[in-house]
């Protein structure tokens, strides 16, 4: 049976570790604490005289002061270390612990997890070939000695290393050793444990070399590991559950947390906020229940990112130096798809295509996989197509020789639009407002990693509300901008409803518009739209903002309709510079949504990107016959002008942050 001895590096909330010492002594395992020596002697009394009775707990025989990124952090580790090797010789695995961390799995569940394979967890990544260091200096690392903390001593952190350089001062890194990087919170088995401390008593000169590394935590335990256990034994994983945010900081986790963090495939999370004193009681309780299972879902960071990600409204596409005199062409018409349901609009333009033989291409700046013609490399990915957009949509003009051309666009991508429409083309908006059931959205949430076929179904109904709001505020925000040309049609509509938007957005005849409002995908099953409606209410979507097609502020029924058209052209007026709509006019006015929805923002946009199959191209000349992609190659009619128009940007890509 699994016996664990927790190694336990702490500096501060003396009664929390007693309270952490005594939880997972309780559950019979084992403890082994080093307090920072840079803490009051006073907490470190009141630790030992609180646990010094408690035989499954032991304390490092020597306190080191303790420096973020020095030799001391894994000094003090190796000093827990050897006196839970020495106390404790019945634990078969030995686990990192900050004083941060609980636990979010029972005992019983953390033994059985660990019996299941014997094998070491530790993260340890290739430190040269690897992109774990985000920023900052790499090898710098290694070869230069390091005497000063960065923290506490910038200058001459950088003074010391740039004097290294200029005398040639660059050491090797010891031959046998293949430097690997990685999380310093692991969990290893007693014989790999005893390895290295047997490595470490007779090779004093990589002790030598690790001392004067810099954050040595992050590659001494990581390195030696690789060296001694066969890489068949080792998962690079930890089975602490962390996560940081874009600005390299650690995520702290608080009381309304609990059920996220039990169903991640981890035994521990840190960092908990010392304010959580709900969520560490429910924590501490939990690692002592017997009998409990654990539904595993592990969406835990996909759901952080998306969340998080609501309230910015990313890139703003201002026009790029190569794109100021460019313009898709006056004479030029261009009619853009938007809609959710992506299958639904690539029904629609492959109809128009066949009835038409309009030049129509599906999500052009949201789907890798939409087929393309050889436009010079252009068109290889999205972030090339999104950089060169109005470049890449003149290039398709001149490919298939046409003055009008439709293409597909998710409604999340407001500022595609808006750009397009600062064009000097004709520009035609047609928006497919559909049903949404809570399968519909279930699978979206499964497709996009927000839910998991194992996630719980207490957690898929908190996210309903949320992802329908969001799916809903994409079309009314659309309506909001006041687009001209701006057409809708609805997917319950019928075929006589649907044909004078279509005839419009299209220019083509009546009885063309009502052959492709007949498209089956725009006609629901009369079963289906009972049933959404049943659930929904009247209307596409129950307790939501509803706004009538010709206006997306003053809403019929709603009391508070005048207040979100006059915050909305306030809005509108501030981004024009309109001296008519100060600051202090908007600040007075109450905001009927409420700013923040569930605590969250409303500018996420969400994407989904579904490698689903594309139509055939239509021909590259619609007016002859038998001239589609079969009778020629596709190749730009002018690359020599799409090379130079396809020039790649000067500027430099923004670092990602740790």
């Amino acid at each position: 049976m699994a016996k664990i001895a927790y190694i336990l590096l702490c500096h501060k909330d003396p009664e929390g570790i007693i309270a952490q010492a005594e939880r997972l002594t309780a559950a019979g395992d084992f403890i082994a604490i080093h307090f920072d020596a840079n803490a009051q002697r006073e907490d470190f009394d009141r630790i030992r005289a609180a646990l010094h009775e408690n035989p499954s707990v032991v304390f490092a025989k020597r306190r080191v002061k303790c420096g973020w990124g020095e030799w001391s952090l894994v000094e003090a580790t190796l000093q827990a270390v050897y006196a839970a090797v020495d106390a404790f010789p019945r634990a078969t695995h030995f686990y990192m612990l900050s004083g941060d961390c609980m636990p979010i799995k029972s005992a019983e569940y953390a033994r059985a997890f660990l019996e299941r394979e014997d094998v070491d967890y530790i993260e340890s990544f290739d430190f040269y070939n690897s992109d774990w260091i985000k920023t900052g200096i790499k090898e710098e690392r290694l070869i230069y000695r390091h005497f000063f903390n960065e923290r506490n001593h910038k200058a001459w952190f950088y003074r010391s290393m740039d004097l290294q350089k200029k005398l040639g001062l660059a050491r090797k890194v010891p031959a046998d050793l293949v430097m690997q990087i990685g999380s310093q919170w692991w969990c290893l088995r007693r014989r790999t444990i005893e390895w290295v401390l047997d490595f470490i008593r007779k090779r004093p000169d990589v002790m030598r070399f690790f001392r004067t590394t810099w954050i040595p935590d992050e590659t001494f335990f990581q390195t030696l590991v690789r060296h001694l256990v066969r890489e068949a034994e080792i998962r690079t994983r930890p089975l602490t559950f962390l996560m940081f945010t874009d600005y390299g900081m650690p995520v702290t986790f608080y009381n309304d947390h609990y059920d996220l963090l039990l169903s991640q495939d981890y035994l521990f999370a840190r960092k908990i906020s010392p304010d959580a004193m709900e969520l560490k009681e429910r924590l501490g309780q939990l690692y002592s229940v017997t009998g409990k299972r654990f539904q595993i879902s592990n969406e835990g960071r996909s759901l952080f990112k998306f969340l998080t990600g609501r309230g910015r409204i990313g890139r703003r596409f201002a026009p790029r130096f190569w794109e100021t005199e460019t313009s898709i062409g006056r004479e030029r018409t261009l009619m853009m798809v938007t809609c959710k349901k992506w299958h639904v609009a690539k029904r629609l333009v492959d109809r128009v295509r066949s009835v038409t033989n309009l030049p129509a291409i599906e999500y052009l700046f949201n789907e890798a996989s939409t087929q393309l013609p050889d436009l010079g490399g252009i068109q290889t990915n999205l972030e090339k197509r999104t950089r060169h957009r109005r470049a890449l949509v003149r290039m398709l003009f001149d490919y298939w020789q046409t003055d009008r051309l439709i293409f597909c666009i998710d409604p999340a991508s407001t500022e595609l639009m808006q750009d397009f429409y600062n064009d000097k083309a004709k520009v035609r908006l047609l928006e497919i407002e559909c049903e949404f059931t809570d399968d519909y959205l279930v699978g979206h949430a499964k497709r996009v990693g927000l839910a998991g076929d194992r996630t719980p179904q207490e957690t898929i109904d908190r996210l309903l509300p949320t992802i329908r709001y969001d799916v809903r505020f994409e079309s009314d925000r659309i309506r909001e901008f006041n687009f001209p040309g701006f057409h809708r049609i609805r997917q319950s509509a019928s075929v006589d409803e649907n044909t004078l938007p279509l005839a419009e957005f299209l220019d083509i005849p009546v009885e063309k518009a009502r052959e492709i409002a007949a498209t089956e995908y725009l006609r629901p099953h009369p079963a289906r739209r009972n049933s959404e409606q049943d659930r929904a209410g009247d209307g596409a979507y129950a307790g939501l903002p509803r706004h009538p097609p010709a206006c997306a502020g003053a809403c019929a029924g709603d009391p508070e309709g005048r207040l979100r058209h006059l915050r909305s052209l306030c809005r509108r007026g501030q981004r024009r510079g309109d001296r008519r709509f100060p600051p202090r006019l908007c600040r007075g006015l109450p905001d009927p949504w409420g700013g923040r929805a569930g605590g969250l923002s409303r500018h996420h946009q969400c994407r989904h990107q579904r490698n689903a199959g594309s139509a055939a191209f239509p021909p590259a000349h619609p007016g002859r016959q038998g001239a589609g992609p079969a009778d020629r190659a596709l190749k730009p009619q002018h690359p020599g002008r799409g090379a130079a128009v396809a020039a790649p940007s000067s500027g430099k890509k923004r670092k990602a942050r740790r």
